[in-house]
């Protein structure tokens, strides 16, 4: 691979890689939006630090996103903040009542959602492997993958009984 196709030019992308960053900066940005929701709503340190954990990872890769997207000429899609109403969309989730719950009860609830959430974000890293170019691109998706897999376990061991 030339040096100039290894640092992400123009040439290097397609439209899966497009397709692939307009849909999981605003799938981020609802992980996001569910991890603003977890220190006023929890007693659990092991899930503020997740959260936390979460929140430091992807806002990054929301950063990283975009700016591939300008650099492509592609449109950089609206923040999602509320976008509540994509439940089938690769995990997106309808928070419905989570910012009513606090205790137990929030916990069990929001790993729920986050466990679907990522298993959207982990499926949608699969699907762009399978047809995306970019070398930065696939590397994320490989790193989506890997990490949300991780979390995935960590939340279900979390997830209180009953």
């Amino acid at each position: 691979m030339s040096p100039l196709a290894a640092c992400g030019s123009p040439a290097t992308h397609n439209s899966a890689d497009v397709a692939f960053a307009q849909g999981m900066v605003p799938h981020h940005e609802q992980a996001l939006e569910m991890t603003e929701l977890v220190t006023s709503r929890t007693d659990s340190t092991h899930v503020v630090d997740l959260a936390q954990r979460i929140a430091k990872a992807q806002q990054p890769e929301v950063d990283r996103m975009n700016g591939w997207l300008r650099s492509w000429g592609a449109p950089v899609q609206a923040s999602s903040h509320g976008a509540h109403g994509h439940a089938d969309n690769h995990g997106m989730v309808d928070l419905g009542n989570l910012a009513d719950l606090h205790g137990t009860e929030f916990d069990r609830q929001w790993l729920s959602l986050m466990i679907q959430h990522h298993r959207g974000a982990v499926d949608m890293a699969r699907e762009h492997l399978d047809a995306g170019t970019d070398p930065e691109a696939r590397k994320l998706a490989q790193d989506v993958i890997a990490a949300q897999e991780k979390e995935i376990a960590e939340m279900e061991s979390l997830l209180p009984q009953g």
